[in-house]
């Protein structure tokens, strides 16, 4: 390396990693210390003794380096050329962290934000889009159940999060997140971009159904009008880009009441009355006719209502398993498990009580029974005896 690549290359990477040039001048040493004595492995055949100390010394004006052992230069002919490359490589690899550093560093002022990515590789059943000039990685739990995902489709992600995995830094992209809606309607409805209407909660069960609750900082401003637009232009092409996933949007409410009503739609409410307001739960009437609508296909429109007002919703007449916690299912599904087993061996044992008995009746021969003897006097029909009468 020429001396003045050495001196320009040492500046530029002290500069952009906001760093001296003494450690990088130090990470140089370091790496010709570790060249040092591999060299040596290699023309001795044999480790470089541990008992000995060894210390670089590098010129930061000519480039040039020396091994010391104590105050004793030991630097091997043919030295310079190995220092040479090494403190190329140090010097490449800190230009590489710098430049690693400045993207992950833009990337997480776009955290939150949607990108278009290319999915070019998978990795078992995580997925890597190209952004550019970084790779997001999808784990399962960001995609989005019946999706089709294949290599060169192009996508539109959340940029959700950078954190440590495996393999080092990683950008964590998903389709499966709530705010990746947030986004989508942000960039379809101008009114919620500039902050007019705000999306105040949004409940989502990706691939499937999402619920959205929205209000308008100005009275003259519909906000559900707004995020549907004309001839529902705009809820469309959020639709389309979640390939058919189904969306409400509702109108929130400050009245919990109102608010639990809406967020039931498309089902009709009849009334709501606040059943205890400590631990946030409403009981809820319906006409006969809106129960199932209400509950939704498998519960998921109470639920999805449940997630978005916070509140445990029971409808009267429906299955109060609705807007209940996962643990307050799993207890009840092991308490009716214990159930049907009790009842289950109660029948059996019935059963093998029943079996048993049948089998003693087919197995005991029929008793004898005694009549006694016709006496000729006394035998007679009812003619005989009109007769001799």
């Amino acid at each position: 390396m020429a001396i003045t690549e050495f001196k320009s290359a040492l500046n530029q990477v002290a500069t952009e990693r906001g760093i001296s040039a003494e450690s990088v001048l130090d990470s140089i040493k370091t790496a010709l210390v570790s060249a040092y004595k591999k060299d040596y492995q290699e023309q001795n055949n044999q480790p470089f003794p541990e008992d000995i100390e060894i210390t670089a010394e590098l010129n930061p004006e000519t480039g040039e380096a020396k091994v010391l052992q104590g105050d004793k230069d030991v630097t091997p002919a043919g030295f310079g050329r190995i220092a040479a490359q090494t403190a190329k490589q140090v010097i490449l690899q800190k230009i590489r962290e710098t430049e690693k550093d400045v993207i992950l560093k833009e990337f997480r002022e776009k955290i939150g934000t949607i990108m278009t990515g290319l999915i070019f590789k998978a990795e078992g059943s995580v997925l890597v889009f190209d952004l550019g000039k970084a790779h997001g990685i999808m784990p399962p739990s960001e995609k989005v159940e019946g999706e089709d995902y294949r290599m060169n489709m192009k996508a539109k992600v959340l940029i959700k999060d950078i954190r440590e995995g495996p393999k080092g830094t990683e950008i964590i992209v998903s389709r499966s997140d709530p705010k990746f809606i947030s986004r989508l309607f942000e960039s379809e409805v101008p009114e919620i971009a500039s902050g007019t209407v705000v999306i105040e909660a949004i409940a989502r069960e990706a691939g499937a159904r999402t619920k959205l609750a929205v209000w308008s900082k100005d009275d003259k401003v519909d906000p559900i009008g707004s995020c549907v637009g004309q001839k529902g232009v705009r809820v469309q092409a959020v639709i389309a880009e979640l390939n058919g996933e189904k969306v409400d949007i509702i109108p929130y409410s400050p009245l919990i009441e109102k608010y639990i009503a809406a967020a039931l739609s498309p089902a009709k409410v009849a009334d709501v009355q606040i059943a205890n307001p400590d631990i946030k739960e409403a009981v809820v009437s319906v006409p006969e006719d809106q129960l199932s609508l209400a509950i939704g296909k498998e519960g998921q429109n109470v639920r999805l209502a449940f997630k978005l007002t916070k509140w445990k919703i029971d409808i009267k007449g429906a299955p109060s398993i609705f807007g209940e916690t996962k643990e307050e299912k799993d207890k009840k599904a092991e308490q009716n498990s214990a159930r049907k087993k009790s009842v289950g061996i109660w029948d059996k044992d019935i059963k093998e009580r029943r079996a048993i008995q049948e089998k003693s009746l087919e197995e005991t021969p029929p008793a004898a029974i005694d009549t006694p003897a016709a006496d000729p006097q006394t035998t007679g029909t009812a003619t005989d005896t009109d007769t001799n009468n």
